[in-house]
């Protein structure tokens, strides 16, 4: 396992240990890991969004009328990506 140091100014770090207090975070490791995992993972939905967005556009700009079965099919292949990304294999 890597180790990372970060520097918090001490008014950052005072707020940082009163919200782990209040939700019962053991640790500042603890507390920060699940802050970077869910921050990766709001990451990972912006950008299947995106993508589905850009699959959607995609079709507008041909001016080729976009069915329901079009923006289905891009969102399950969105989703697809992100499983693959995250080490999961979907049926």
């Amino acid at each position: 396992m890597e180790t990372v140091s970060v520097r918090f100014e001490e008014s950052f770090a005072h707020d940082l240990e009163k919200i782990m207090k209040e939700n019962r975070y053991s640790t500042k490791t603890e507390f920060i890991r699940e802050a970077v995992r869910d921050k990766i993972c709001e990451l990972e939905k912006r950008n299947a969004l995106l993508r589905l967005e850009l699959a959607y556009g995609a079709g507008a700009k041909k001016r080729r009328k976009i069915t329901d079965n079009d923006i289905h099919k891009a969102g399950k292949e969105a989703v697809k990506e992100i499983a693959q990304e995250l080490g999961f294999h979907l049926d």
